[in-house]
C-alpha cells in the first residue's frame, strides 16, 4: 500500500484507468437496460447485476470529489464549488430532459403522450430539468424522473455534494470509519429487507437511494483520505475483467448478500486498485471511455422507451433482437460522443470561462 500522504496526491495526477472503468461501467448500464426491457427478471439476465454500476459511480465520485476539492475548497469557497459542480453536471441533465421529452412526444411505437395533458407534460419536463423528484408516471413504473430515468442518481449525487461541503469536508478523518459503519448498516438493512440493492429510482423505493449513495460516496472519500491506494500492474484490461465480473455474477438464493458484498467490499477495492494501477497501453481508450461515460449515461434512456414500444409492436425473434441491441448500444455510444463534442464540452467551456471572469 502506498504510504504517501493524501495531500501529496494533489500533484494533479490523472487517474486514467479509473476514467476507463467509469466509461466501461456506463456501457454496461446501457446493455443492462436493454436486457431488462427484454427480460425483467434479473436472475435470468447475463448481466443481471448491471444496475450496481451506479454504486461504482458513487464510490468513484466520493474519491474524485475528495481528490479534487479536499485541499482547495477553503481557497475557492462554497459558492465556487457549487458553480463548478453545476457547470460539470447540469448541462447533461438539461439535454437528457430535452431528449426525454422529445422521445416521449414523438415515440413512433407509442401514443402514451396523448394520455397526458400539456400541463402535466410540462410539469414532468420541469421536474426532470431541475431534478425535483416527481414519481407520477404509472406506465413508467413511477420513476422519480419519468422523462429521463437515470437522473435519479444525479439527484442523489447533488445531495452528496451538498453534504460534502457542509459536513464531510469539515469532519475529522478519524470520524469517517464511524460514519462508514453507520452507512454500511443502513445498506445491509436495505439489501436484506428488499432482497437486492436495485432501489432508489422510483417513488416506491426512493429512500433506498440514500443508503446507496451514503455508503459508496463515503467509501470513496475514505479511500482517498486514508490513502488506500493499492499499487499494482493489473492494467486497464485486468481491472476491466474484474469490474465486468461483478455485473455478470450469477444470482444465488442469497442474492442480496452477493450484491451487498460487491458494494461494501469489491467496488471500493476496485477503486483502490484503479487509482494505484499503472498504465502503459490503452491510454487512448481510457480517455475515450472516460469522456463519453457521463454523456452516455445521461442521454441513452429516451431510446430505451422507444425500444420497449418496438418490442411490444413487433415482438422480434432472438436473432433480430441481438442485432437490434448491439446496433442500439453502438448507436448510443456514437450519439453520446456527438453530444459531448457538439454540446457538452462547448457549453462547459463557455460557462467555465464566464465563471473565471
Amino acid at each position: 500500500m502506498n504510504s504517501t500522504s493524501p495531500g501529496a496526491l494533489n500533484t494533479r495526477q490523472h487517474f486514467q484507468i479509473l476514467d476507463g472503468l467509469r466509461g466501461l461501467a456506463a456501457i454496461c448500464v446501457v446493455i443492462f437496460h436493454f436486457a431488462e426491457c427484454i427480460i425483467f427478471d434479473y436472475s435470468k439476465l447475463f448481466i443481471g447485476h448491471g444496475f450496481l454500476a451506479v454504486d461504482f459511480f458513487f464510490c468513484l465520485s466520493g474519491f474524485v470529489i475528495a481528490y479534487a476539492y479536499d485541499q482547495r475548497l477553503e481557497k475557492i469557497g462554497v459558492w465556487q464549488f457549487f458553480k463548478r459542480r453545476l457547470i460539470r453536471l447540469h448541462p447533461l441533465v438539461i439535454i437528457g430532459a430535452i431528449l426525454g421529452l422529445l422521445g416521449f412526444l414523438f415515440d413512433p411505437f407509442s401514443a402514451i403522450d396523448q394520455t397526458y395533458s400539456i400541463g402535466k407534460t410540462a410539469l414532468l419536463f420541469l421536474s426532470t430539468l431541475f431534478l425535483i423528484p416527481l414519481p407520477i408516471m404509472e406506465d413508467r413504473y413511477f420513476n422519480l424522473f419519468g422523462l429521463n430515468a437515470p437522473a435519479w442518481s444525479l439527484f442523489w449525487e447533488y445531495i452528496a455534494n451538498i453534504v460534502y461541503v457542509f459536513v464531510l469536508y469539515k469532519i475529522n478523518r478519524k470520524y469517517l470509519p464511524a460514519l462508514l459503519l453507520i452507512s454500511a448498516i443502513g445498506l445491509i438493512y436495505v439489501a436484506y429487507t428488499s432482497g437486492n440493492l436495485a432501489g432508489g429510482w422510483s417513488g416506491d423505493n426512493f429512500w433506498q437511494g440514500s443508503a446507496r449513495i451514503s455508503y459508496s460516496f463515503l467509501a470513496g472519500l475514505f479511500i482517498y483520505r486514508s490513502n488506500w491506494i493499492l499499487k499494482n500492474n493489473l492494467g486497464f484490461l485486468g481491472l476491466s475483467i474484474l469490474l465486468i465480473g461483478a455485473f455478470i455474477a450469477p444470482h444465488f438464493s442469497f442474492n442480496w448478500l452477493t450484491e451487498l458484498l460487491i458494494v461494501l467490499i469489491y467496488f471500493p477495492l476496485l477503486v483502490s486498485l484503479g487509482a494505484g494501477a499503472t498504465i502503459s497501453k490503452g491510454k487512448a481508450i481510457c480517455k475515450f471511455l472516460g469522456d463519453i461515460s457521463y454523456p452516455l449515461y445521461m442521454t441513452h434512456y429516451w431510446a430505451l422507451w422507444i425500444f420497449v414500444g418496438y418490442l411490444n409492436t413487433y415482438k422480434p425473434d432472438s436473432t433480430t433482437l441481438t442485432f437490434v441491441v448491439i446496433g442500439g448500444v453502438i448507436f448510443l455510444i456514437l450519439f453520446a460522443y456527438l453530444i459531448m463534442v457538439l454540446y457538452d464540452k462547448p457549453i462547459r467551456k463557455y460557462l467555465s470561462n464566464r465563471n473565471q471572469k
